[in-house]
C-alpha cells in the first residue's frame, strides 16, 4: 500500500494513517461500482450507493437529484466562525464500452464500463467524507459534489444549472482525476490550462450525385471530403502560432452506400473534434474551418456547410487555488513527487464548467507509470492502492483550507 513521504515534519499524513484503516472497505465500494457501471444520468445505481455510504460515514446532509442524478453531501466542521465552505467533486458515470478484463468485479453489463476510472474518484471523495465526518479538524463546511454525465453529458453545467452554487455557495472547488501515466504516490497539477476546450464540428458537403462510369455529369461530393479532410490540416500549422496548443482531427466520413459501387452521392458529411486552450485559438479555428470548407467546395462546384458546436470550455486551474493545491499534495507526499507545471492535455473535462463559475484547481494523481493502460481502454481499471492517498489529498485540502484557530 502507498504511503505519504516518510518525513515526520509532514504533519498532515494523520489523514492518510487514519483513512489507511479502512482501505479494504474502500476497495470493496469502489469495485462494486466498477461491477455495476451506468451512463451520464442514469447513475440510479451509484447515486444510491453515494447517498447510503454517505449517511454511514455520518455527514451532517445529503441532498440527491441535482442536476437529475447529481449528490451532494455537507460536512460542518468542529467550528464554523470562518463561515467559509471549500467544495470537493468527483465524476460518478462510465463509458460505452465493452470491458475486456477477467477479474471478478468487472462490468456486468454489456456495453458498458468504468473505462476512465470514475468509479475510484468515487471512492476516494467517500473516503475523504468518512474521514472528515469522523475527525471535523476544520472550520468552516466540506461540500462533497458527486456529478453525473461527464462523459459528454456536460453533467457539471446541468449541476451549476440547477443551483449548485446557490444552495451550496462555496468559495472554491477541486477536482482530481487518476492518470496512469504518472506514478503511484506522485501528483500532477499547473497554473492555468491544465485540459483542452473540446469542439464538434459538422461539415455537410453538398454536390451532385451521379453514374461513377460519368463523373463529368455529376459534382462528387467524396472528391470535395477528400481535399477539405487535407486543407484543414494547414489551419493549425499555418494559422495557429507555434506557441499555442490546438489540435483538429476530422473522424468519420459518410457518404454514399458501400453496396452501390458506381453511384456518386449526392452529399457527403465529415464529423470531428477541435481541441484549444485559449478562446482566441478557438475563434480562429471556427472562423477558418468556415471560411475553408466553403471555398474549397466552391472550387469544385460544390458547397459545404460548417456547425460548430462548443461542448465543453477549456479546464482552467486558477493561480491562488493552484499553489495552494500543489502545496497540500506535497505535504502529502513531499516536493519530489508533486510536479507543478505538468503538461497540459488534449482532452477535456466538464470540471471547466464549474472553475469558470469558482476559482479552484483541477489535479492528476498517479496510477500506474510506464506501461500502464491508458484510460478508456477495455482493460482499463483503476488502480485501488491510490484510494487512501486521494482521500487523504480530498481531505487535507479541506482540513489545510479550512484551518481551526490554534489553542
Amino acid at each position: 500500500m502507498l504511503a505519504p513521504a516518510a518525513n515526520p515534519r509532514l504533519a498532515h499524513a494523520r489523514a492518510f494513517a487514519q483513512i489507511a484503516q479502512f482501505h479494504p472497505e474502500l476497495t470493496a465500494f469502489r469495485r462494486d461500482l466498477h461491477a455495476h457501471p451506468e451512463l451520464g444520468f442514469e447513475e440510479v445505481y451509484t447515486a444510491g450507493r453515494v447517498q447510503e455510504a454517505l449517511r454511514l460515514c455520518g455527514v451532517d446532509e445529503v441532498h440527491a437529484g441535482i442536476g437529475r442524478t447529481g449528490v451532494v453531501g455537507v460536512i460542518r466542521g468542529r467550528a464554523n466562525t470562518s463561515r467559509r465552505m471549500i467544495g470537493l467533486r468527483a465524476d460518478m458515470d462510465a463509458l460505452t464500452m465493452t470491458e475486456h478484463n477477467e477479474f471478478p468485479w468487472k462490468s456486468t453489463r454489456n456495453g458498458m464500463m468504468h473505462g476512465c476510472g470514475h468509479d475510484g474518484h468515487v471512492a476516494m471523495l467517500v473516503g475523504a467524507a468518512r474521514y472528515l465526518a469522523e475527525t471535523r479538524n476544520f472550520d468552516g463546511t466540506a461540500v462533497l459534489i458527486f456529478q453525473p454525465g461527464e462523459e459528454g453529458f456536460a453533467g457539471a453545467k446541468a449541476m451549476i444549472e440547477d443551483g449548485l452554487f446557490q444552495r451550496f455557495p462555496v468559495e472554491s472547488v477541486y477536482a482530481m482525476h487518476n492518470w496512469p501515466g504518472l506514478k503511484p504516490g506522485c501528483f500532477g497539477i499547473r497554473q492555468h490550462a491544465m485540459m483542452a476546450a473540446a469542439d464538434r464540428v459538422t461539415i455537410e458537403i453538398t454536390g451532385k450525385g451521379g453514374h461513377g462510369a460519368h463523373p463529368y455529369l455529376a459534382v462528387d461530393p467524396v472528391v470535395v471530403a477528400a481535399h477539405i479532410i487535407t486543407a484543414v490540416q494547414s489551419i493549425v500549422s499555418r494559422n495557429v502560432r507555434a506557441v499555442d496548443g490546438a489540435v483538429i482531427s476530422l473522424c468519420a466520413m459518410e457518404a454514399g452506400d458501400l453496396h452501390a459501387m458506381s453511384v456518386i452521392p449526392g452529399k457527403a458529411t465529415l464529423v470531428g473534434t477541435v481541441r484549444t486552450f485559449s478562446a482566441d485559438v478557438q475563434d480562429l479555428v471556427e472562423k477558418r474551418l468556415h471560411e475553408l470548407c466553403a471555398a474549397v467546395a466552391l472550387g469544385f462546384g460544390a458547397s459545404a456547410t460548417v456547425h460548430y458546436e462548443r461542448i465543453y470550455p477549456a479546464t482552467i486551474n486558477t493561480p491562488r487555488e493552484t499553489e495552494f493545491a500543489a502545496n497540500v499534495a506535497e505535504s502529502l507526499v513531499g516536493p519530489d513527487n508533486v510536479v507543478r507545471n505538468m503538461d497540459p492535455s488534449m482532452g477535456a473535462e466538464d470540471f471547466s464548467f464549474m472553475l469558470q463559475v469558482k476559482p479552484g484547481a483541477y489535479l492528476r494523481i498517479g496510477q500506474g507509470g510506464e506501461g500502464s493502460c491508458m484510460l478508456h481502454m477495455t482493460r482499463y481499471d483503476f488502480n485501488d492502492d491510490i484510494l487512501p492517498l486521494g482521500s487523504a489529498l480530498h481531505a487535507s485540502l479541506v482540513e489545510q483550507g479550512l484551518p481551526l484557530a490554534a489553542g
